[in-house]
């Protein structure tokens, strides 16, 4: 009696060990897991692991581009198919955390003061509320002027939007022209209002501080010199290439062109606080002003996102329950990223193309992959 128990007892066992070897993901050859580096402090198995959905899920497609840094060096570089190290991925809104830090070069060389009134010439009519703003408000997202980020919202289609009106239909000539005109709905710096014509307001503020000419081209050569100068070529990001509109302004909301390692890059050099090989190029007070949350939300900082939550009714970003609330990050339109943990020494960069409506996913699993690397590692 006990031989026949024994050998049923032997055959479940086996089977419930075939079960959960079924389960398990096949191991990968050392080809497959090339992409991530040997000297990975995370087991390349196991990072591998957390970065292979944003490829191969569909909740999360789709992934063009995912590249990690610790302590200043690429551990992970992968790419979709049809892209490499060598495209040029979109920005969108990613564009908005350079707007900030160039704002910030002007302010260190005291060119532009922060709670001084935004110098817009529409503005300083006597009597107009406008003149109230300061590059504070602009920079916090809380300026009170009427934007409407997206549609449908507040009633308005689509193509409505100022956001679509400005950059694609009649705003896209002088998208500074048509941002600035827009009047108040609240008192500055009472409201939160998310507007890609906030940053493009700031960077027609940075060539006006350039230059006085109302040349498209003197306006776009005399802001591309500066952007070169302080931030480009000090940081030896040569791949990147800024757009700009027909009236030669940065379209400083959503559109720069840079590959993954350049947009890398630029978090790194937000991670060191703004030096680059020793060399201090943005103030570290402009950094920590950038990194503080404003009075409206705390999850935005000086045109960057943070990790923490937002107010009741808003849209969570980022990943407040899991990781530090020192995380920053760039984020743009389709789910494009460039987080960085300073306690964690991480920057983490994803491109690609996933809905806003359905990205929650993508952005949980780049924090399930932050969260593979301990606090002061």
């Amino acid at each position: 009696m006990k031989f026949p128990l024994m050998v049923a007892l032997a055959a479940c066992l086996n089977s419930c060990g075939a079960g959960e070897a079924d389960n398990l993901p096949p191991v990968k050859s050392a080809e497959e897991l090339s992409y991530i580096s040997e000297s990975s402090p995370i087991d390349r198995a196991r990072l591998d692991r957390a970065i292979s959905p944003l490829f191969d899920d569909p909740a999360m497609s789709e992934t063009r581009a995912l590249l990690v840094m610790h302590r200043g060096e690429i551990i992970a570089e992968r790419y979709g198919e049809g892209y490499d190290e060598d495209t040029r991925f979109i920005s969108w809104s990613m564009a908005k955390s350079f707007t900030g830090a160039l704002i910030g070069f002007m302010v260190g060389d005291g060119r532009l003061v922060l709670d001084d009134p935004a110098p817009v010439p529409a503005w300083q009519r006597s009597g107009d509320p406008r003149g109230e703003i300061t590059l504070r408000h602009l920079l916090h997202m809380s300026s009170g002027l009427q934007h409407t980020e997206v549609g449908p919202e507040d009633g308005k289609t689509l193509y409505e939007a100022d956001t679509q009106r400005m950059l694609f239909l009649d705003g896209a000539d002088d998208m500074s022209g048509y941002a600035e005109a827009r009047t108040m709905e609240a008192a500055a710096g009472e409201k939160f209002e998310y507007s890609t014509a906030t940053s493009v307001i700031l960077a027609d503020i940075i060539t006006r501080t350039l230059t006085d000419s109302k040349d498209p081209n003197v306006r776009r050569d005399a802001t591309m010199r500066f952007i070169r100068g302080r931030l480009l070529e000090p940081l030896g990001m040569e791949s990147t290439f800024v757009e700009f509109d027909a009236n030669g302004t940065m379209v400083g909301g959503s559109i720069i062109q840079a590959t993954a390692r350049d947009y890398a890059t630029f978090g790194e050099f937000l991670r060191h606080n703004g030096t680059r090989k020793g060399a201090q190029h943005l103030p570290v007070s402009w950094v920590k002003f950038m990194k503080t949350s404003s009075p409206n939300d705390p999850a935005y900082g000086g045109h960057i996102w943070l990790n923490k939550k937002r107010p009741e009714g808003r849209n969570q970003v980022l990943f407040p329950d899991n990781g530090p609330d020192t995380i920053f990050a760039a984020l743009g339109h389709l789910g494009q990223q460039i987080v960085v943990s300073p306690e964690q020494k991480l920057t983490v960069v994803r491109l690609g193309k996933t809905q806003d409506d359905v990205n929650r996913p993508m952005s949980d699993q780049i924090g399930n992959i932050m969260a593979l690397f301990p606090i002061g590692s």
